[in-house]
């Protein structure tokens, strides 16, 4: 399963993709890093100009990775609320652009990334990157934060949500190729355990 994990912001959203292979439970699961970066805008630029340069960025890893599951993390009420309007724009760039492909997407809190990655939801930034390094055998720490946090989110999510994506895949698939019957016949294969004989 590749994950394409977006960490949303205006000036900088930082983008992820984590491949896993192996069995489906946690402990099992080998994972490695695809890609990660940002996509920056400068803060002088009108809103509009930079809305239009972070999806044509998620557009572009879009094209270049074909995920299976896009991660985004969610949106959470801050003191800054302009702060708190970009993010929210950027992640609103992301929904639309999974569905124009008929991508599942799932959303994550940040105390459940740090949970996930680190053992709790209260780790600090240093902590989630330092984890993310290890886990992912990096030979040096992905730069900026942003970057670090959508690799985090990519984990998290084939850690904690890949169960509900395969069902969630395997309706979209139905859905997106037009097949009528084919819906229910989808959904039941993704709820059959893995290995288990049709």
């Amino acid at each position: 399963m590749r994950v394409l994990a977006v960490d949303p912001g205006l000036t900088r959203c930082g983008l992820g993709v984590v491949e896993s292979t192996g069995a489906p439970a946690a402990a099992g699961r080998r994972v490695r890093m695809v890609a990660v970066g940002v996509v920056r805008t400068p803060a002088a630029d009108p809103v509009p100009q930079r809305l239009l340069a972070v999806a044509e960025g998620l557009e572009a890893w879009l094209d270049e990775h074909a995920p299976d599951v896009v991660a985004v993390e969610r949106v959470f009420a801050q003191a800054n609320v302009r702060s708190v309007m970009g993010t929210a724009q950027a992640a609103g760039l992301v929904l639309v652009a999974a569905a124009r492909r008929g991508l599942p997407v799932a959303m994550h809190t940040p105390s459940e990334v740090k949970a996930a990655v680190t053992g709790s939801g209260r780790a600090d930034k240093e902590q989630v990157t330092a984890m993310v390094t290890r886990i992912l055998g990096l030979d040096a720490p992905p730069k900026p934060a942003d970057a670090a946090d959508a690799l985090a989110l990519a984990l998290c999510h084939l850690w904690r949500g890949a169960g509900t994506t395969r069902l969630e895949a395997a309706a979209h698939a139905a859905l997106v190729t037009g097949r009528r019957n084919g819906y229910a016949e989808a959904v039941a294969a993704a709820r059959r355990p893995v290995g288990r004989p049709r």
